[in-house]
Order: structure tokens, then sequence, then C-alpha cells
């Protein structure tokens, strides 16, 4: 990363969410809150779901994982979010843009694909029961987690050194919140075509390949559901399913709306409303998502409540 002492750029400055004073104080509390309670829904699955003998099953070690995502990639952009509400100019050294930008791809991309492993899951339990234990034994649950990891990793090695070891004008000021992709190119004086092709068909291949194994998993849960004689048994079997499949509408369509189109259609006013969406809204959301609509959850969250009172 060298070449970046040739333009001059030592550091980016981050335009933020918007540039009207009235409005810094109360966006600040409002992100500020939803970033605390976010980070506090998150950390209290990941140690519920460790903790609790009940929930520890395949389905939420599935959770605990996603919950580390989302608690990854929102803290990767929160805290520096914040920052801009409160200082008169929010800037970010070199290095420290292209780690966020790092570990904001690598959260992000794990996440697509857990979510994929989520319903695979939710396919073995609806439609083979009986080899459910066999099928999702906790080796394969581990091989479906770690390769997310590191694959995304590689990916956000590879997109963030051929950003960063591109040469920047020398004008440094990003019309976003957080170094992202997008934003940084558009800064860029090289030829940035190769990096734009690379990040496109790479978002494309991610949001495509991880979307089809949950369509085709709902789809083959769908038909199993449609074969069941008992009103019961199908209410149970969508009951299972309806968290997740909100998780995946609301986390796939917005992702598909920012990265899957061409740079020349992008607007970043409204890149930074989805951005809002999915680095802050989304990582709250998918928590009470699962708390609110799983039986399992809410008992382990009151038992745990009743165990803080009696120690205190």
């Amino acid at each position: 990363m060298e070449r970046h002492n040739q333009t001059g750029v030592t550091e980016f400055i981050l335009m933020g969410i918007t540039d009207s004073p009235e409005l810094q104080a109360p966006l600040f509390g409002l992100f500020f809150i939803i970033y605390l309670v976010s980070a506090v829904a998150n950390l209290g699955m990941i140690i519920l779901t460790k903790m609790d003998s009940r929930l520890q099953t395949p389905m939420y070690f599935f959770l605990r994982h996603l919950a580390i995502t989302d608690l990854g990639y929102s803290s990767a952009v929160g805290p520096k979010m914040l920052v801009n509400f409160i200082v008169d100019q929010n800037t970010i050294s070199f290095y420290f843009c292209a780690i966020q930008l790092f570990f904001f791809i690598t959260f992000i991309i794990s996440e697509l694909f857990i979510l994929s492993a989520m319903s695979y899951d939710r396919y073995v339990a609806i439609c083979k029961p009986l080899l459910y234990t066999v099928i999702m034994s906790q080796r394969i649950c581990w091989v479906l987690v770690l390769i997310p990891y590191v694959y995304s990793t590689a990916v956000s090695l590879l997109v963030t050194i051929k950003i960063f070891t591109l040469s920047f004008c020398g004008y440094n000021v990003i019309s976003h919140f957080y170094c992202d992709s997008l934003p940084l190119l558009s800064l860029i004086c090289s030829n940035s075509h190769g990096v734009e092709i690379i990040i496109l068909i790479l978002s494309a291949f991610n949001l495509m390949s991880s979307l089809l194994v949950v369509l085709v998993s709902y789809l083959l849960i769908l038909i199993a559901i449609l074969r069941m004689n008992s009103a019961e048994g199908r209410h149970k079997a969508f009951s299972t399913c309806g968290s997740h499949l909100t998780v995946v509408i609301i986390f796939y369509g917005t992702l598909i709306f920012m990265y899957v189109q061409p740079k020349s259609s992008h607007s970043f006013d409204t890149d930074k409303v989805a951005s809002i969406f999915y680095t802050l809204v989304i990582p709250l959301l998918n928590p009470l998502i699962y708390t609110l609509r799983n039986k399992d959850v809410k008992f382990a969250l009151r038992k745990t409540g009743e165990k803080v009172h009696n120690i205190f």
C-alpha cells in the first residue's frame, strides 16, 4: 500500500449523514441508542445461545454466528459514524479506512452465507427430520460457518488491497459516513475499471449464490409443507421458518438494491439511507425478530432474568 504517498492522501474526511447543524444532536441521540441497543441485543444473543442448555441445537448455533456478524459489521461502522456528529471534521487515516473497509466487507459477506446455511438447516429440519441430527452434526455446522469466514476474509482482503493500491487524486472527501468501496472508487485517478468489475462480479456472485441456496431450500420446504396432512404440522413448520424468512427478505433486499447496479446509477444520498438501514437497523432487527417470534429464546431470556433477579 505504499503508492498512496505519491498522491499525498494520508487521511480521508467522512462527510457523514447530514451537514445540517440542527440535525446533528437529535441524529446522534437516535443512532447512539440504536447502536447501543443493537450491540447489547446481539451480545446478549451470543451469550444466551452459548450458555443456555435449551439453545444448543444447530439453529441456535447459526443464530449465534448471525449475531457475531451483525455485531461485527455494525461495530466496524457505528462508532466512527457517531463521532461524525460531535466533531467539526471527521477524519479517518488512510490505513484505518482500509481496515474499516476490510472488516465491513468480511462480516457482510459472512452474514450472507450464514443466512443461507440457516435456510439449509431449516430445510433439513422440516424435510428430513429423522436424519436431522446425523446431517446437521456439530462438524457440519462448523464447516458451514468456517467456510464463509475464510472465504469472506479472502474476498475482503482482495478488494481492500485492490482499492488501496490505486492512485488517489488528492481530493480526500468521502461522500459517506464510512469507508465503503463505491465512494472510495470515485476518488481514484488511475484506471479503476478492473476493480469495479471485480467488485460487481463478486457482489453478484455472493448475493446470487447464497440467495439461490435460500430459494431452493424454501421451495423444497414449501413443497414439504403443502404435502402435510396436519394443519398443526403446517403451522409449526411455518412458524420455525418465519423469523429467518423475515430476516432474509430485509437483508437481501437492501443489499441487492445497494450493490447489484452499475456505478453510474448510484446516488450517494440514496446509498446513505440504504447503508444506515443495513449497517445499523438490520443488526438491531435481527435479535428482536428472533426474540419476539421464538418461544425457546423468550423462555431462556425469562429464565436468565429470574436468575439475575435471585442473585440481586
